[in-house]
């Protein structure tokens, strides 16, 4: 099933609403989802540190070329899965997440824009390391050979029509609908700096977005609840509210804090809420960056050496 039509906030509260997916959609959707996640034990073995600059990168080089969010979102869903299944090695500079991040976003990108610069281009943002385009093209087929070939993967996104024409409301349709499906896709796009996200299934995590958007202005009735669980949402919200919603003042939905009971813990698999909020440190400064083993399929970036430009075109 075709994505959601959404692009960015500000595209998002100005089209006119989609028509929201049909029941049998949704179930396949759902039914679907345990193949576009990570294994659950992946966040024992996984480098916290490395996959959250990665994600840091992935994130501003979208901003900056102006990607849709359902690309931001496959990029990390991608490096996810795959890190769920590989191991990288632990003493090489750096280098293999900052190689993972670029075949992800390329992969990503792929699938979802019309535009996608060439590999060179993609490395931005004064990395040490930028790789050869047949580098990185050796590792995107590593990439989708560990997801199964996998990559219309099933994101939040394609939900967010689904919940919100669950919801009970007054007044007119655009004037609700819009901010709504704008909020949700802030909510979810900040999601992916949090790894505890990761755990949950995206229709939950949608669930939690449009509860968290829509709450002071929407009723819950039981029928949003029909294809998923309600404590896990509420387990979602709880941590929407601590890291993404409380902690945050660059997020600026304080004042939609949901006033609940304390939600169950998370579920099996996720992560209970960390000492620190990582979702605030964007360290962008901080770029994982490294060579190709052997330093033959790699250039060094320094003061004196110039990133070289190739007109090598994608695969």
């Amino acid at each position: 099933m075709p994505h959601s039509p959404v692009n960015s906030a500000a595209d998002s509260s100005a089209a006119p609403p989609s028509p929201p997916p049909d029941e049998a959609a949704v179930n396949h959707l759902i039914d679907s989802e345990r193949h576009h996640m990570p294994r659950p034990d992946f966040l024992r073995s996984i480098d916290l540190t490395s996959r959250q600059d990665s994600v840091n990168w992935i994130l501003k080089v979208h901003s900056h070329y102006q990607f849709g969010p359902v690309t931001a979102f496959l990029s990390v869903n991608y490096l996810d899965r795959f890190l769920s299944s590989n191991s990288l090695p632990q003493k090489a500079n750096g280098w293999p997440f900052q190689l993972l991040a670029v075949a992800c976003l390329s992969l990503a990108a792929k699938m979802e824009e019309r535009y996608v610069p060439l590999l060179l281009d993609l490395q931005i943002f004064e990395p040490k390391f930028v790789f050869e385009p047949q580098t990185v093209q050796r590792m995107e087929l590593w990439v989708m050979a560990s997801l199964n070939w996998r990559l219309r993967s099933v994101t939040p996104f394609d939900y967010i029509d689904y919940f919100v024409s669950k919801l009970s409301r007054s007044g007119s349709e655009s004037d609700f609908t819009g901010p709504v499906v704008a909020i949700s896709s802030d909510l979810i796009l900040d999601t992916l700096r949090v790894i505890d996200f990761s755990g949950f299934p995206p229709s939950l995590v949608a669930a939690a977005a449009v509860v968290a958007a829509a709450r002071e202005s929407a009723d819950l009735p039981e029928t949003f609840y029909e294809r998923v669980n309600k404590e896990m949402v509420r387990s979602c919200l709880q941590l929407m509210e601590v890291y993404l919603m409380d902690t945050c003042p660059s997020v600026g939905h304080k004042d939609r804090s949901i006033s609940e009971p304390p939600p169950p813990p998370s579920p099996d698999g996720v992560l209970d809420a960390a000492a620190a909020c990582v979702s605030c440190d964007t360290r962008s400064e901080n770029l994982v960056t490294g060579s190709m083993s052997g330093g033959s399929e790699s250039r060094e970036v320094g003061p004196q050496n110039k990133r070289l430009r190739s007109s090598a075109s994608n695969i």
